[in-house]
């Protein structure tokens, strides 16, 4: 860069989070990484300052109002600017549909997609007035595909990537880029933070599965650094590529679902798959190529 760039890295305490504000700093960027709480964030300041470098943390819970407000008051008296916006921040559910608690569960859309909302629109002023900026969506391989046991975290980055396709031509005219990144199993502190469900016999097996699908993933290896990787190729194309699949089943679950290579009666066929998780496994492998 000729010329540092600004850029704020919500939910930045932990995982991609915060694997991408220690890569962007590293590459000169002035890094503003949020989170809900700033105790949080003692290991990114002891890799910071192990790394030498300066990432300023700013306490923000993309969940509420005030915080959101209160947070970018921070960051613009600090900042002129702010040229990239990664919405980051994130939570998971597990819960067939039968099994949600809805109070619980709308917490899960008040971060993953109305905290984007939030965020995007104390940034877009000052974007729009510069006619630049570039805001990036964190979504997952479960915005493109209806995961096992997990059709409200689903649902939410659906709604992100229907909501990112409309922030990427609604903006084009103000000289504002969108892209979505779409991570597939990496190890993350949410699939720690993500690890019980209900106990309903009825759903036992779509919960084994869910589980299985993540130890697969979880054998590859894939660290959050893999991801900042790819935020960063994207911050450097010049092209307007929208969607930026990475990691484990990336590419190969949203591919064969979106062009026919797995048609809609085979995957739910694969629902019908029951009693053992080994078989049901097996077939899911085979049948993304995984």
């Amino acid at each position: 860069m000729n010329t540092q760039e600004t850029v704020v890295v919500t939910g930045a305490n932990s995982g991609i989070g915060r694997s991408t504000a220690l890569l962007l700093a590293s590459k000169g960027y002035k890094v503003f990484a949020t989170m809900r709480s700033l105790s949080r964030g003692e290991k990114l300041r002891d890799l910071a300052d192990e790394l030498q470098l300066e990432v300023l943390q700013i306490e923000l819970d993309v969940g509420s109002d005030e915080s959101v407000q209160e947070g970018f008051r921070h960051i613009f008296e600090e900042s002129e600017r702010i040229d990239v916006l990664i919405n980051n921040a994130g939570i998971g559910s597990n819960a067939a549909v039968e099994d949600i608690n809805i109070d619980r569960d709308k917490e899960v859309f008040e971060t993953n997609f109305w905290g984007v909302i939030r965020c995007t629109q104390a940034v877009l002023p000052i974007m729009r007035e510069n006619q630049s900026g570039h805001i990036v969506q964190i979504s997952s391989i479960a915005g493109r595909v209806g995961l096992p046991g997990q059709p409200v975290y689903s649902a939410s980055k659906w709604a992100l990537e229907g909501l990112s396709e409309n922030l990427a031509h609604d903006l084009a005219a103000h000289g504002v880029r969108v892209s979505i990144i779409e991570p597939g199993v990496t190890r993350t502190a949410i699939l720690g933070k993500n690890s019980d469900f209900p106990n309903n016999p009825a759903y036992r097996d779509t919960y084994q599965r869910m589980f299985d699908m993540y130890a697969a993933g979880i054998a590859a290896n894939i660290r959050p650094e893999a991801v900042a990787e790819t935020i960063l190729e994207c911050l450097s194309s010049s092209t307007h590529q929208l969607r930026w699949p990475v990691a484990w089943g990336a590419d190969q679950m949203t591919n064969a679902r979106f062009d026919g290579t797995v048609s809609d009666e085979e995957w739910v066929m694969l629902g019908k798959v029951v009693g053992n998780s080994d078989s049901w496994v097996k077939e899911f492998t085979r049948l993304f190529n995984l």
